[in-house]
């Protein structure tokens, strides 16, 4: 029997997402953690210590260790701002990449990245998380083969009612939650439906109190696909809002509706719920998915497949691409519109003030 491969992986960025990623591979027999790198020295010491089982090292500064031969795959658990730098220094050097979306801070960096990755002669794979779990592959399934007829209407929400305030603010500083979370809605819209999006507008707002300059904590982005369907997806992180996840697929001929383990109301331990009305049968049907949400290392795994047969990913590179063009797209009108917003509020209170 043929021994698998080892593989020697570097996690850089020791944060939530981080640890995601490692928590979930570290144990497994083809992964070895080589080394665990962060700004923040005692957050690398950590995680080496915890997910390395003595053998990685760690450090603030990844460099050092891409002339490493024992280093294969590369994982970006960075902000945006940084992916592009460290994705070009890694295949540089011959090394594979998983890298966290969103893929950059714009959409030229963005493609920049993906310029240098095709050219790279090396693997890399966009971390949109949801291409690899099972209840959203079911639901694919189903779309794809015509179970719900023609696609007419999407609705999707995720809202945040967020606890850890530092987080999130820091999270906004690098891109608004229309960005962040809609790059993976974006594209489960595409991947589900095989359609193009055709048209987009958005809205967006502030909701707490304090966020970050020149951004907001809650959008909406509207889109009409090539079909005709409508569909839109709302994400806000507030410290009031309540926290909300909808997935709904409607169709000429029935829908569904994904409903997380975490969001029934019964029978949690059944694993995530896919509701299913038949519209040509008046029947209703339940089917439960047992699965992990974010499957990491059923996503490192498909770099694996990427570099042993020489496949595309899932998502491809084009994929990610279109969905990031979206969702920044939209996330600039509903900046613009924030901006005249402000100027036509401070000039209605000239005016008054010129009144009075």
């Amino acid at each position: 029997m043929e021994q698998k491969k080892v593989y020697g992986v570097m996690l850089i960025g020791c944060g939530h997402i981080g640890g995601q990623h490692i928590e979930d591979i570290y144990y497994r027999d083809n992964v070895k953690i080589i080394a665990c790198v962060d700004k923040n020295p005692a957050a690398a010491e950590l995680f080496a210590r915890r997910y390395g089982s003595g053998i990685a090292e760690h450090d603030t500064d990844y460099h050092r260790f891409l002339s490493r031969d024992d280093l294969d795959i590369v994982i970006i658990a960075t902000y945006a701002e940084t992916h592009f730098a460290i994705m070009q220094d890694c295949v540089a050097a011959g090394k594979h990449v998983l890298c966290e979306k969103p893929i950059a801070p714009t959409i030229a960096e963005a493609e920049q990245f993906c310029a240098v990755a095709r050219a790279s002669g090396c693997k890399v794979l966009i971390a949109h998380i949801l291409r690899h779990n099972a209840t959203y592959q079911r639901a694919a399934e189903m779309i794809r083969s015509g179970q719900l007829g023609d696609i007419r209407l999407i609705r999707m929400v995720q809202n945040h009612h967020i606890m850890n305030k530092e987080r999130y603010m820091r999270l906004l500083e690098d891109c608004s939650p229309i960005v962040d979370c809609g790059v993976h809605y974006v594209d489960v819209i595409r991947w589900f439906t095989g359609l193009e999006v055709t048209s987009i507008s958005g809205m967006g707002g502030i909701v707490s109190r304090v966020v970050p300059e020149n951004t907001y904590d809650y959008g909406m982005i509207t889109m009409k696909l090539s079909n005709g369907c409508t569909a839109y997806y709302e994400a806000g992180w507030t410290d009031t809002t309540a926290s909300e996840n909808l997935k709904e697929f409607v169709g000429t001929d029935g829908r569904i509706k994904i409903i997380l383990a975490d969001y029934r109301t019964a029978n949690k331990e059944e694993g995530d719920l896919i509701e299913y009305y038949d519209k040509r049968t008046e029947t209703y049907s339940s089917i439960n998915i047992r699965c992990k949400y974010k499957d990491m290392y059923a996503q490192l795994c498909a770099l694996i497949d990427m570099i042993e047969n020489d496949t595309d990913g899932f998502p491809t590179l084009d994929d990610a691409m279109t969905a990031f063009r979206i969702v920044m797209q939209c996330d600039e009108h509903i900046r613009n519109t924030l901006r005249l917003e402000q100027k036509t509020d401070e000039a209605a209170l000239r005016y008054v003030g010129d009144l009075m």
